[in-house]
């Protein structure tokens, strides 16, 4: 059984605003980053964006996964039972329920480890996956938050019009 450590980060200029997503994979001696840049979007959606490519990344079966993010939005719904309470609820007043629904058969495909590591301090692969957000949220080659803008009328908190 191979161990996987993934380290998340996503950011967001503006939130709303261009956001970006930042992940590192790392098995024994192999690593990939993967990064991506949305035009309109916010902060929790990229940290979520990024747990999502992280565990979509895995191939084969029977690993232990981590998953490192500076996220408690991400971390405490996952340890705290937070996302199982939602989904009994229909995702009712939840922000980000696509991208919620989209998780849930990845964690019960990997059943992936989460922990909590504070952002912008001495990890350096959540400062790596900074890196990667940033230079994604910046980049010309943007892609649309289709989730993001098809949610704008039951998740005020992410509303533009606020």
């Amino acid at each position: 059984m191979a161990e996987v450590f993934i380290y998340t980060d996503g950011a967001a200029k503006g939130n709303p605003g261009p956001g970006g997503y930042g992940v590192v994979l790392m098995s024994g001696t192999y690593r990939m980053e993967l990064s991506a840049g949305y035009q309109h979007t916010t902060n929790n959606r990229m940290e979520l964006m990024a747990v999502l490519a992280g565990l979509k990344a895995l191939k084969g079966t029977g690993h232990q996964v981590w998953v490192y993010s500076d996220s408690r939005y991400v971390v405490n719904a996952i340890n705290q039972n937070w996302l199982k309470g939602w989904a009994k609820k229909g995702f009712k007043n939840v922000k980000n329920p696509d991208l919620w629904k989209e998780l849930i058969p990845l964690l019960r495909l990997w059943s992936p480890r989460f922990v909590w590591v504070k952002g912008h301090a001495d990890n350096i692969h959540n400062n790596r996956c900074d890196q990667l957000a940033t230079q994604a949220a910046d980049t010309a080659d943007i892609l649309v938050d289709e989730g993001y803008i098809n949610n704008l009328s039951t998740n005020s908190e992410d509303s533009i019009f606020e």
